[in-house]
């Protein structure tokens, strides 16, 4: 349940600002059909998110539990540092061809813009540090969708009332916590 919760609450507080978070906002915009756009964000985050969860348990086989520690630790904080880096949305997110449709287009621009952000590396060093795929997986995706579905119903509106500047400084806080808990051996087996 800890990984779970831990993972839901962490990539909902880094999704705030986040460029796929912009992106949802773009496609609400320019589509305006809420449904498909939720479906195509939840397939994509599964999908996205099951890769990097499975390359996070992959890397437990590969460099022990000390080496896992030590990386999880500077991953951490490097994330809770990168978490005070403001994103942009890069132009070539939004730009696929009408034929795929509001679901397809959407599928496919979440999951190219999730590839190498915040929230993925998020869901690779979670699912390392709590060995488990499943919860770690359902959290991150709950955690995308906490943050992304209002954007898509409620619009700029409900991401501009949120201050993203103490969002995100309270997500570099859970990170660096996290970082400095897996440095120090917390939890570990």
């Amino acid at each position: 349940m800890e990984a779970f919760l831990v993972s839901t609450g962490i990539v909902a507080l880094a999704e705030i600002g986040d460029k796929t978070q912009l992106l949802a906002l773009l496609l609400a915009a320019r589509f305006r059909k809420p449904v498909p756009i939720v479906a195509g964000i939840l397939v994509a985050t599964l999908l996205n998110h099951a890769a990097a969860g499975a390359v996070g348990a992959w890397v437990l086989t590969l460099i022990g539990p000390t080496g896992l520690r030590w990386g999880l630790g500077l991953s951490f904080l490097a994330m809770a540092i990168w978490m005070l880096i403001p994103d942009k949305l890069d132009d070539g997110d939004t730009r696929l061809q009408e034929r795929f449709g509001v679901f397809g287009a959407t599928l496919i621009a979440f999951f190219l813009a999730e590839m190498g952000d915040k929230t993925q590396i998020a869901t690779v060093a979670l699912a390392a540090r709590y060995q488990a795929l499943g919860p770690v997986v359902a959290g991150t995706t709950i955690g995308m969708l906490l943050a992304n579905v209002p954007a898509v119903w409620l619009g700029e509106k409900a991401a501009n009332a949120l201050p993203v500047r103490w969002v995100h400084a309270t997500a570099a806080l859970l990170f660096a916590g996290l970082g400095i808990a897996a440095l120090m051996g917390v939890g570990t087996r």
